[in-house]
């Protein structure tokens, strides 16, 4: 298995000051003008070849800038550019909205990559003093790093990463070995929510912290002294760091909580099924124009808010690693209908669903709680795929 380790640095403030460097440089490597000026002066359409050859020059005749850094992490940066203009022209073709690539400014561009461990950089673990942890980065040094977990497997690549005033390493593992857990013999469905973030079918829920909504006022109260900000000042970089912590601080929040719920849920149940949720296309916003506005849009865009902030995606992508590590089974099933077909007779009717909370069939006058309903209805329709797949 692949996967990837997240550790908080701990640089020294000259470290710091060249961590910043490192990813300004970068930066100005991935501008897009050349490419740009290339094409609408000439014509020609600049490739990572093109520029990878280029990158030995510039190296040269900037020896104390781009010269110090390593070039195994300048082209990688380079691909990265390459990627995103090939999506671009991918979904011109498609007929798609095409999404013509970003120009980087400063604080849009957070992440450098060193694409193989000992090539510019390498991963110097002790694992018999777990505090003596580094990773050596060319042209920075040996950083300090608060490893809090072991590492497991090869580490292939390895990447800086800037949030607000900190700094991450990004470790990318192969041959991560698996860590099967005994066999429970319990299957469960899983039932997705605002009210409460998770619902079994055995009745169990979890809740939903609402991190965002428990952090509006801070939030708020940061944001208006952000616009109220001079650019450029000092007091308005202050205020951009402030409103970067909290929004970090939510998303550390919310990352917790699916670790430790998806952890319950492994541990307990050998097979889970869940709902394929389209999260993108239940939090696109109410359709309308300026002049003539869809319908309840505040309504709409209220549910938005509170669905991403329950954090489903989070959760369901830290319960597919998990699972996968345990040696479990996942299930993804359509949710159509699931929340108002009664589980008794299967009647499906929109005026089985009373409210948010309560279900009753009009046709056997069976009554559940509406999320525990709908929970034993993704779980059946996830076994009935199971053995479909099994007898195929």
């Amino acid at each position: 298995m692949r996967r990837s380790l997240k550790f908080l640095l701990r640089p020294t403030a000259k470290q710091a000051a060249a961590l910043t460097a490192c990813l300004e440089d970068h930066r100005q490597l991935y501008a897009l003008e050349h490419r740009r000026t290339a094409y609408r002066k000439a014509g020609v359409t600049i490739r990572y070849g093109d520029q990878s050859a280029e990158l030995k020059h510039i190296r040269a005749d900037d020896p104390d800038g781009q010269g110090r850094w390593s070039f195994s992490s300048q082209q990688a940066t380079l691909r990265r550019l390459d990627k995103a203009f090939a999506a671009f022209f991918k979904r011109v073709r498609q007929g798609r909205t095409p999404g013509f690539p970003r120009f980087k400014g400063r604080g849009w561009f957070d992440t450098v990559e060193w694409p193989k461990d000992g090539d510019g950089c390498r991963w110097d673990s002790q694992p018999e003093h777990p505090t003596a942890t580094y990773v050596r980065l060319q042209g920075i040094g040996q950083v300090r790093v608060h490893q809090h977990r072991s590492v497991k497997g090869r580490v292939k690549t390895i990447s800086l990463k800037r949030e607000g005033e900190r700094w991450f390493v990004v470790l990318s593992c192969d041959e991560v070995p698996a860590e099967p857990l005994p066999a429970t013999g319990v299957v469960v469905g899983l039932d997705m929510g605002v009210a409460w973030l998770v619902t079994t079918s055995d009745g169990e829920q979890v809740t939903n912290p609402r991190h965002l909504a428990a952090s509006a006022e801070r939030l708020a109260a940061a944001q208006r002294d952000l616009a109220r900000g001079k650019r450029g000042s000092r007091r308005r970089r202050k205020a951009v760091a402030r409103v970067v912590a909290l929004h970090a601080k939510v998303r550390r929040q919310r990352l917790d909580g699916a670790h430790k719920a998806a952890n319950a849920l492994v541990a307990g149940y050998d097979v889970i099924v869940h709902e394929a949720l389209r999260i993108g296309n239940m939090t696109r916003s109410a359709s309308g124009t300026a002049e003539a506005p869809g319908r309840n849009v505040a309504a709409k865009s209220g549910l938005n808010r509170s669905i991403l902030d329950a954090g489903w995606g989070v959760f369901l992508t830290v319960l597919a690693y998990k699972a996968e590590s345990a040696s479990r089974k996942l299930i993804a099933v359509n949710p159509a209908g699931t929340s108002r077909t009664c589980t008794r007779c299967g009647h499906c009717a929109k005026e089985n669903r009373l409210t948010q909370a309560e279900f009753a069939c009009t046709a056997c006058g069976h009554t559940a709680h509406a999320d525990v309903n709908a929970a034993i209805n993704i779980l059946r329709a996830g076994l009935a795929l199971r053995d479909t797949a099994e007898a195929a």
